[in-house]
């Protein structure tokens, strides 16, 4: 079980995911999805890395710009005085990462998760649900959804939230930015659809703009 004191690590890899101090073995270790689940079900929330909050942020990207980091499973929201609000996220498991310059296309309330036809194909739970599955608490998508475009399109991605609090800092998904519901509910009330959105590529400099 690990320790109350979790420590982040703000080097660890993509490859490698992200890495917590564990004081009991004084060694640094995968935050894995045992270990994720295992912190939650004691604390009954994510670590505290994690959890929301107001962070120096420098940038040449307008508030209200959205900028995503992988490596260390965080979603910046850019606010005015060089800050930002930072979120804990999940995001795409190796083989699912990507990155580039998207708009928030649309947005909606508990919204309706339909799998794509590569993921229905892949995967025998998303099947019954080819034709979509209602809003709800158990709905992959959690309480709210940003659809991210690209030039008028829809790209498939989105950012949004999930049944799984757990699974926030670790690689798990098929691309998409998951997070707590709580906090995707506060991010959607924040911005507009056309909010601009920056996933960095591993390895990117967060502080000299994008």
């Amino acid at each position: 079980m690990l320790a109350l004191g979790l420590v982040f690590s703000t080097t660890a890899s993509l490859a490698a995911g992200t890495q917590v101090y564990d004081p009991k073995t004084r060694q640094w270790t995968d935050y894995n999805r045992t270990k994720a689940y295992q912190y939650y079900k004691l604390h009954r929330q994510v670590p505290e890395s994690f959890r929301p909050q107001v962070v120096k942020f420098r940038t040449a990207e307008q508030p209200g710009t959205i900028i995503i980091d992988g490596n260390q499973h965080f979603l910046y929201l850019v606010q005015p005085g060089q800050q930002a609000i930072r979120y804990g996220i999940g995001v795409g498991r190796e083989g699912f990462g990507w990155a580039g310059i998207v708009k928030v296309g649309r947005m909606a309330e508990w919204p309706t998760w339909t799998p794509p036809a590569e993921m229905v194909a892949r995967d025998p739970k998303a099947r019954p649900w080819a034709n979509g599955m209602p809003g709800g608490p158990d709905n992959p998508l959690g309480a709210r959804a940003l659809y991210l475009y690209e030039d008028g399109h829809d790209t498939i991605y989105r950012i949004h939230g999930t049944p799984e609090p757990w699974t926030i800092g670790l690689d798990v998904s098929s691309g998409c930015i998951r997070m707590n519901n709580g906090d995707i509910i506060d991010l959607h009330s924040r911005i507009k659809v056309g909010a601009k959105v920056i996933v960095l590529m591993q390895g990117a400099a967060l502080y000299k703009g994008v």
